[in-house]
């Protein structure tokens, strides 16, 4: 793509802030052109600082990567390109997508893994080892993706091309070792493309600022409701196709598996690609082993589900999950919990809060129930697969009072 390119080395990554803990650490090795990176930059903020904001800082943002971070030329000439199942091909400018209408969606973006160190307690699985931080909560502007295939002759609303596309697949410029040094690319149905209520963007902006590099510089989509896989960074192309996207990611990867099935007995077509993420909650403000002094403890945390459905409530216990008390939210303290309500987005978190007596040593508990009625499941052993994706069970946390023993 002209203006934009991705760098064979690490040699160029951006700074990072320094308190974001590294899930997998670029190394460096010698050669004949001296020290280079190797492995791609994941890494996740502590979970305090998730809880500190609304809206997530963009330094404290989880970083997933696949590979090198693309450097952009000449933005001028960076352009993406419209093809597959339409008429004419087209090539669209930063400044033909920054004439169409902007619209700001505040959404929750969160990998697929988090929560997977704990779903490796269980049983090993394979994958990057995120903690409780891979999401965060973004302010996200630019054009939405049913303006922009209108361009092509794509109408709003639109399951079907008269060219038999029903598939819209983003690629990266981003090349990573799954598609064989090949550019990341997954897809979502046109049938949610063209649909203006589902806010997909094409976005430039990250909390009122040009993307940063991490983020996908100058162009990402943003997929609301959707795991962040879907959200590809650094675009590249829009394919219309016909079926789902062949990549790596899309068939062999972030599928919901059984616990029954491991890696000797998979079969990856028997699968769905997975989408949306079930609803999810935790506990922000304590560790998973913490010492506390007795007497009042305030228990903060986030709360989020996919697909547009909003968080009726979150629910706390203090004594392991056999009583309950409804936690409040906290970006607006006391406000009770109603999706539906202008003061609400479907597609962010929200941040509750609930003050405690803790006397003794304890496990704090938290579970989220969206607007669909659905629940937390209480036991990571029952959601186990083999990739550790959708941890999505009770958080719990261990306290311990004072200085007595569990």
């Amino acid at each position: 793509m002209p203006g934009l390119r991705g760098p064979s080395d690490y040699s160029q990554e951006p700074p990072r802030h320094p308190c974001l803990q590294i899930n997998a650490k670029a190394s460096f090795s010698f050669s004949i052109i001296g020290f280079y990176l190797l492995e791609p930059f994941n890494a996740e903020p502590p979970r305090s600082a998730l809880v500190s904001s609304y809206v997530t800082p963009v330094d404290l943002f989880y970083k997933r990567n696949h590979g090198p971070i693309p450097v952009v030329d000449d933005i001028e000439r960076y352009c993406v390109d419209l093809v597959g199942l339409i008429e004419t091909p087209k090539k669209l400018y930063m400044k033909d997508i920054r004439a169409l209408p902007k619209y700001n969606v505040t959404a929750t973006l969160q990998c697929a893994g988090n929560r997977r160190t704990a779903m490796s307690k269980t049983r090993k699985v394979r994958g990057v080892g995120w903690d409780v931080s891979a999401i965060g909560n973004g302010v996200w502007g630019g054009a939405k993706l049913a303006d922009v295939l209108e361009i092509i002759g794509i109408p709003k609303l639109t399951s079907s091309t008269q060219s038999g596309g029903k598939h819209v697949e983003f690629v990266s410029i981003d090349k990573c070792k799954e598609e064989n040094g090949g550019p990341y690319k997954a897809s979502i149905p046109l049938s949610q493309a063209t649909n203006p209520e589902a806010d997909v963007l094409l976005a430039y902006e990250m909390n009122g600022e040009p993307l940063n590099r991490d983020h996908g510089y100058p162009l990402r989509v943003i997929v609301p409701g959707v795991i962040g896989a879907r959200s590809v960074k650094w675009l590249d192309s829009i394919n219309i196709i016909a079926e789902v996207c062949q990549g790596f990611f899309m068939q062999k990867d972030y599928k919901m598996f059984p616990p029954s099935v491991d890696w000797d007995n998979i079969n990856w077509s028997t699968r769905r690609p997975q989408m949306d993420f079930p609803v999810q909650s935790v506990i922000c403000s304590l560790e998973d082993v913490q010492s506390i002094k007795p007497g009042k403890v305030t228990i903060r945390g986030y709360a989020a589900s996919g697909g547009g459905r909003g968080i009726e409530r979150v629910d706390v216990s203090v004594d392991g999950g056999k009583t309950w008390i409804e936690a409040s939210r906290f970006q607006k303290t006391g406000m009770p919990y109603i999706a539906d309500d202008m003061s609400s987005d479907k597609w962010a978190w929200v941040l509750f809060e609930v003050t405690v007596d803790i006397s003794h040593n304890t496990e704090i508990v938290a579970k989220a129930v969206d607007t669909a009625a659905n629940v937390q499941p209480e036991k990571v052993q029952d959601i186990w697969n083999l990739r550790g994706i959708l941890n999505t069970s009770w958080h719990r946390v261990q306290v311990r009072v004072g200085h007595s023993n569990m």
